[in-house]
Formats: C-alpha cells, structure tokens, sequence
C-alpha cells in the first residue's frame, strides 16, 4: 500500500515525498546514490544500472575516463538509458563515521550538486532516493532532515528550472522519517 504524498511549496516549487521504486519515476532526472567509481554497486546504484540498461554504464567511464573518480559531494550527470527518466544524476553521498567527520556538509553537498547539475541542464522535475543511509550507514533520521533542508534552502535560496522535488523512499521507516522532517519544516 502506498502511502498519501507529504509535500509542501518552496519559491514556487513543488517538494514531495512518496514510497516506490525510483527507477520507476518519470522526472527529467533521477538521482543515484553512487560510489565514487561509477561503475554501479549494490542498493538503489544497482538498481539503477540493472533498469537503465548498458548506456549509463557506457556514459560513467567516459566521464571517469575524463574527469577520475567522482568526490565525495559532488554530482554528474548521465543519460537515463532505459529508464523513463530522460537522466540520471550521479552523486556520492559519505559514508557514516559517527557524524564529526563532515558527514553533514557532505552529505548536504551531495543534494545541493545534484540539483545545480539538473538546473544547469534546464530540468523541471528530479527524484531523489535516501542517499548514504544504505550500506553508507548514515542514520536515516538524521539523513532525513539533512536532505530535506538542503533541498528546501536550494530551491529557496535562487531562482531556478527546478519545479519538482521529489523524494522516492523505498521502505516504510525512512518513508515515516522523511515524512516526519518534511511537515516540521513546513509548518515553520
């Protein structure tokens, strides 16, 4: 059972979150929660490889091939291959040391890069899934209210092409936890 979208406005733009499978999600772009390698791995990395199909993979070693790993924080883009989104945007969240090791920063960085990248490439809509809290570790509550702030003060903070947020969780707990930090930050 999927549960109601929570959502509210910001500048004129729409940040929402569901539970589903984002490789499912018809945005202009996708975000993978990628390592550093680009060359695919488990969780949603996996899954989205496996759905897209050859031509993503194609596109990341051209662009390691360019360009050397992908930093921790920072965010390319791809094309969505078999995807229905048009695009996939890559970025490497950190992995969980504890939380004093700028997990915080990095981890807000690797949201506000994905959503630069999407309004450098003129897109309207962009899903993004929990980053770091997988095999990262991150703690999915304290991820929660990072992602969601970052991505509330970027669309608050310019003017942007970036008109939908949306957050596809895939299981019910960080659905919940995501769902909690959203409507504290939209009743404030």
């Amino acid at each position: 059972m999927e549960n109601e979208p929570v959502q509210m406005k910001v500048n004129g733009s729409r940040l929402f979150i569901i539970q589903g499978d984002i490789t499912r999600q018809t945005t202009d772009a996708i975000v993978n929660a990628a390592n550093s390698s680009l060359m695919g791995g488990g969780g949603v990395d996996g899954a989205i490889h496996r759905a897209g199909g050859p031509a993503i993979l194609e596109d990341c070693k051209k662009i390691v091939a360019r360009q050397g790993r992908l930093p921790t924080g920072q965010a390319v883009i791809t094309t969505g291959g078999n995807l229905p989104a048009k695009h996939v945007i890559h970025t490497v969240g950190p992995v969980w040391h504890g939380g004093d090791r700028g997990e915080a920063e990095l981890l807000e960085s690797a949201y506000r890069e994905s959503l630069k990248i999407a309004a450098e490439s003129n897109l309207a809509s962009v899903s993004f899934p929990s980053i770091s809290t997988g095999a990262y570790g991150y703690p999915v509550e304290q991820a929660a209210g990072v992602a969601i702030r970052a991505v509330a003060a970027f669309l608050r903070e310019r003017e942007t092409s970036v008109s939908e947020v949306v957050f596809v969780l895939f299981d019910t707990g960080t659905y919940d936890a995501y769902s909690a930090v959203l409507r504290e930050v939209a009743s404030k």
